[in-house]
């Protein structure tokens, strides 16, 4: 019997590779970008399985490419990238990688609340530029954390992470979510807020929802007028929930103290977006899950969701369970 086929769309950790390649025939996108739409088109034309990532836009045109798709698996938690409705008509379980990146994310956006309040960016540039000439008592002066309120946009797995860090480092949390959360009002330091009261009272703002209709452009002038004029926003969630002109004119005028952005829209950020003019604007690209552990865990739960939908099995962590009936 011939031996499924699938096509991974990036080059991922060798362990999930390796994975794949003991039970199909594996088609591996080893460029370090992103497959060009028309040959993503082609290539999925005669395969069972699809390991996809944030780059891929699975969408009706994609799936009318790919009579013989059986199952798609986003390296991923978040799926914005898929048209879920479209793969559920078709009978298409969609597996991600849920939990794996939690502390490893968090990590990484209390990393950049700290840059953000230390202005690490800036003082970095300073001295690669040479300008550090002598020790200065008004060199570079930034906000404590210690004592200051954080406030957490969306109480998912890691906002309530961020959350941990944030207590831990005597930080007062205000949290908001369209959801409500009333098991976490058992932590000590933790309280529920209207988005107004939290824009308003926040030293720092992190933002954790998921990209919806809903969420899009959910951070835009409004808001960040309502903000303190020293606040910092720190977005790890995904780069259209802040409406990036509007953020600039924030930070240029004044109106915010900083930004610590691990996402853009679009990815990767054009190299003439006014953001990048700015000293008070720090970005990263994209790497809140990258770490060698992380990484290679979601690359294995990508394979072994991968694998469960072409043995016809129920994946591991599927996002569209209703698929099943």
């Amino acid at each position: 019997m011939s031996k499924p086929k699938v096509l991974i769309t990036r080059v991922v950790p060798q362990e999930g590779i390796a994975m794949l390649r003991e039970e199909c025939e594996v088609d591996l996108w080893e460029e370090d970008r992103p497959i060009p739409r028309d040959l993503l088109l082609e290539k999925v034309r005669d395969i069972d399985g699809l390991y996809s990532l944030l780059t891929e836009r699975v969408d009706d045109e994609l799936l009318d490419a790919a009579p013989n798709l059986r199952v798609v698996s986003n390296m991923a938690v978040g799926y914005d990238n898929i048209d879920v409705a479209a793969c559920t008509r078709r009978g298409i379980p969609i597996g991600h990688t849920p939990g794996v990146l939690t502390e490893t994310t968090a990590d990484l956006a209390f990393a950049l609340i700290l840059a953000g309040a230390r202005r690490l960016g800036e003082s970095e540039r300073f001295v690669r530029a040479g300008k550090w000439t002598t020790w200065s008592p008004m060199l570079f002066l930034g906000q404590d954390v210690y004592g200051a309120t954080l406030g957490i946009v969306g109480m998912g797995r890691i906002g309530v992470a961020v959350a941990r860090r944030a207590l831990a480092f005597g930080m007062r949390v205000l949290h908001f979510d369209t959801l409500p959360h009333p098991e976490l009002e058992v932590m000590s330091g933790l309280r529920a807020v209207s988005f107004d009261t939290l824009l308003a009272q926040a030293d720092f703002v992190s933002i954790h929802v998921p990209l919806t209709e809903t969420t899009r452009k959910m951070f835009s002038t409004e808001q960040f007028k309502r903000m303190k004029r020293t606040a910092v926003v720190v977005n790890t969630a995904r780069g259209p929930i802040v409406d990036q002109a509007a953020l600039y004119i924030a930070l240029r005028d004044g109106e915010i103290g900083y930004a610590a952005l691990d996402v853009t829209d679009p990815e990767p950020i054009h190299m003439d977006d006014p953001l990048l003019t700015l000293d008070n604007c720090l970005i990263v690209p994209h790497i809140g899950s990258a770490s060698v552990a992380t990484r290679t865990r979601m690359a294995t739960m990508a394979a072994e969701n991968l694998l469960a939908g072409l043995r016809g099995e129920r994946l591991p962590h599927c996002v569209n369970r209703n698929v099943y009936g």
